[in-house]
């Protein structure tokens, strides 16, 4: 029970480091272009099983499905996929986040947590208690139990394996909401709030994203995160850098998350996506202004998630997929 009770300590350590940085006074600069998350992309061998899963257990519901357009596929560097099947799924209270999920007929083995790029999706939900109860006897599997986050007494979470390697944290406000750096779920499991990008060197993710993006962040702090700890295989008293930099829209983050020198690029096979969570999607109000090293250029793609907007994606520093979204023209 105390080794137990002191891995739930170290593992919450991270969320830590994401609400001290919120509450740390920055400088006025330009307004980050990234506005809001949009999507979190995750690819499957199973797309039947993610629709059961995510809709089970977490009530996430099919807002559309298809088949990947060879536009987008390529928007992505991944003219492979073209032609696959995929859904895009959100809450009942913020049905314009998704989480999208792309059939890949065979995916690289890929060990959680231990190689670079999107490595984890953290939900808002209203009450943790429930939701851990709820998925004990899930395919998600609890590697983190709920518990309060130390010097933040009123935020719970906890975290979970997906059924396709995706990892994802499940956190609530507990306390006095109107005042809380969180943003309030508006339903039971709510959208995303913040995706995690993990890389070999954290100073050049957090360069990339400030002069790319004007996203601010607060200096990375040594942190013993224990769930990544122990998917590395390292020591106790092995520690990490980590910090967060803030979007525009409320309780909007991107953690950013340094690895050792052993870990690796994420696997993929060549024209395809990478396995677990492929890629992240960002509104933003438009491209004017934007300097980027584009994939293809921004277009039109069909489905939702674009609603009749162009898109475009560039690779970030640890390879890992960045989409941006217009949200607006003018």
């Amino acid at each position: 029970m105390r080794q137990k009770s002191s891995n739930r300590g170290i593992l919450i350590l991270a969320l830590v480091t994401v609400i001290a940085t919120c509450l740390t006074p920055m400088v006025a600069t330009a307004e980050p272009a990234l506005h809001r998350i949009r999507v979190a992309t995750i690819t499957t061998t199973d797309l039947a099983s993610v629709e059961r899963d995510y809709g089970r257990w977490l009530k996430y519901m099919v807002r559309e499905r298809g088949k990947i357009s060879k536009s987008l596929a390529q928007s992505w560097g991944a003219p492979a996929i073209a032609g696959q099947r995929y859904i895009l799924l959100s809450p009942s209270g913020s049905p314009d986040v998704f989480i999208r999920a792309i059939e890949q007929r065979d995916l690289p083995a890929h060990k959680p947590l231990t190689t670079w790029g999107w490595n984890a999706i953290e939900i808002i939900v209203d009450d943790p208690n429930a939701v851990y109860s709820s998925l004990r006897d899930s395919p998600f599997k609890v590697i983190g139990e709920p518990a309060q986050l130390s010097g933040y007494p009123s935020i719970r979470a906890f975290q979970v394996l997906g059924p396709s390697n995706e990892v994802i944290y499940l956190t609530a406000e507990t306390g006095d909401r109107s005042k809380s750096i969180l943003p309030p779920p508006q339903s039971d499991i709510d959208r995303i709030f913040i995706m995690v990008v993990a890389g070999p060197d954290i100073d050049a993710l957090l360069a990339f994203y400030s002069s790319k993006f004007a996203l601010q962040s607060g200096s990375p702090r040594q942190r013993p995160v224990g769930v990544l700890r122990r998917a590395q295989g390292l020591g106790d008293d092995s520690t990490f850098p980590l910090t967060t930099g803030r979007l525009v829209q409320r309780g909007n983050l991107i953690e950013f998350d340094g690895y050792p020198a052993a870990t690796t690029a994420r696997p993929q096979r060549a024209g395809e996506l990478p396995p677990a969570i492929a890629s992240s999607s960002f509104a933003v109000r438009n491209f004017e202004g934007l300097v980027l090293d584009w994939i293809t250029p921004p277009t039109v793609h069909p489905g939702l998630a674009y609603a009749g907007k162009r898109a475009a994606t560039v690779r970030g520093p640890a390879g890992e997929l960045i989409e941006l979204i217009e949200e607006s023209t003018e």
